[in-house]
C-alpha cells in the first residue's frame, strides 16, 4: 500500500448501529458552543455529523423548556446527535419518551464531562466510578428505542483510577453502538497531554470484542494535521473536534483536504473567518434574539479573530456591540485592514 493510498483511506464512511454516515470527522458536544447555529457553520464546511450541547435527562423528564430547545436541528442537519446526561438508569427511561419527540439520529451518553456542577450530581465524569451505572444507562436506553447508542468517557477519574477497559465492557455488554474516549483524565480536566497511546489501545481492545463498534478519538486535535496523527498512531476509525473546531469550522474542510488530497490549507483569510463569523450571529439571532445573540457571540468572535491582525482592538469593541449592525461594521474594518497588509 503506498503513503497515498494510506492517507486517502483515513478519511470514509462510518456505520453506528443502523446508521451510516458519509464521513469520520464528527463535530463533539460542548456545552454553551455546540447550539445548532455553529453546528450549521460546520456542516457547511464538511463536518461528517454533529452532536448537540449537552442536554439534561432530568431537565427533559421534567419537560423544560430552555432543555428541550438545546434539540433542534438546523435547517441542513439531517443526522443529530442529541447527547444527554444524568446519574442514573431511571432518569434516562424518565426522559425518553419526549427525547425520542426530537428524532435523535444517536443518542450519547456524556460519561467523560469534569465541570464540578455536573459531577456533583452523580453525572458526567462521575460515572466512570461506577461502571455498572454505565452498563444500565445504556441497557435501558437500548430497551426503549432503535436509536443508535454512543458513550462518551475519559481515561478515568485521575491517574490512580485509569479504567477505560472497565467503563467500555460495560457500555459494550449494554449493545452501546460506538464508543468515544476523550484521552484525558477527570481530574485533568483540559490540562496537559492527551494520552493517544491509550486511544490506540482502546481501538485495539474494542476491536478484539465487538469489531463493529467504531472508536472515536477526541483530546488536542487543534489542526487537520493532528488529525490525521491521531488516525494513523491510533487506528481509531474517527475523530471528535472540540476546542479545535472553536472559532475554526475551517478545520473539516482543511482536514478533508489533507486527508484525500495531501494539501496542506493556508489559515482561513480574515474575511472568510468575518464572514462565518456573521454567518453564525445571524443564525443565532434567529433563535434568540438579536441583542442576546450579539452577546452570546462574543466568546465565539474571540476564537474566530484569535492570531488575526488588528484583531486586539476589534475585540475590545466587539465586547460592546449590542447589534447586528456593530458586528458588521467592526467586522468589515477589520477585513480592510487586513487587506491593506498585503
Amino acid at each position: 500500500m503506498t503513503d497515498s493510498t494510506k492517507t486517502e483511506s483515513l478519511y470514509h464512511p462510518v456505520s453506528i448501529g443502523s446508521v451510516s454516515i458519509g464521513g469520520n470527522l464528527f463535530l463533539a458536544p460542548l456545552a454553551g458552543y455546540t447550539d445548532r447555529a455553529f453546528r450549521s457553520i460546520c456542516i457547511d464546511r464538511g463536518a461528517s455529523f454533529t452532536y448537540t450541547e449537552m442536554v439534561s435527562a432530568e431537565g427533559l423528564a421534567r419537560n423544560s423548556g430552555n432543555t428541550e430547545r438545546l434539540m433542534h436541528r438546523a435547517e441542513n442537519e439531517d443526522l443529530l446527535g442529541i447527547q444527554i446526561f444524568m446519574n442514573e438508569a431511571s432518569v434516562a427511561e424518565r426522559c425518553m419518551p419526549l427525547l425520542l419527540a426530537y428524532r435523535p439520529t444517536v443518542i450519547d451518553i456524556n460519561c467523560g464531562c469534569p465541570v464540578p456542577k455536573v459531577v456533583k450530581t452523580g453525572a458526567g465524569s462521575a460515572l466512570l466510578q461506577f461502571p455498572e451505572k454505565i452498563h444500565q444507562i445504556v441497557s435501558t436506553i437500548k430497551g426503549c428505542c432503535d436509536v443508535p447508542v454512543s458513550v462518551k468517557i475519559r481515561l478515568g477519574w485521575d491517574a490512580r483510577s485509569i479504567n477505560y477497559r472497565e467503563t467500555t465492557d460495560a457500555a459494550l455488554s449494554a449493545k452501546a453502538d460506538m464508543i468515544t474516549m476523550h484521552a484525558r483524565t477527570k481530574s485533568m480536566g483540559y490540562s496537559g497531554t492527551a494520552d493517544w497511546k491509550a486511544l490506540a489501545d482502546l481501538k485495539q481492545y474494542v476491536a478484539s470484542r465487538a469489531p463493529h463498534v467504531p472508536v472515536f478519538g477526541s483530546g488536542d486535535l487543534f489542526s487537520a494535521e493532528a488529525a490525521r496523527r491521531m488516525l494513523l498512531d491510533t487506528k481509531v476509525d474517527g475523530v471528535m473536534f472540540a476546542r479545535g473546531a472553536m472559532g475554526n469550522p475551517f478545520i473539516f474542510t482543511d482536514t478533508i483536504r489533507l486527508l484525500t488530497e495531501g494539501v496542506q490549507d493556508k489559515a482561513a483569510s480574515t474575511r472568510e473567518r468575518t464572514t462565518a463569523m456573521l454567518r453564525q450571529l445571524h443564525l443565532m439571532g434567529e433563535d434568540i434574539g438579536e441583542r442576546l445573540a450579539c452577546r452570546e457571540m462574543r466568546k465565539h468572535a474571540t476564537s474566530y479573530l484569535k492570531g488575526l491582525p488588528h484583531a486586539s482592538q476589534a475585540k475590545q469593541e466587539l465586547v460592546h456591540a449590542a447589534t447586528f449592525a456593530e458586528y458588521e461594521a467592526v467586522c468589515s474594518r477589520l477585513a480592510e485592514e487586513s487587506r491593506t497588509d498585503l
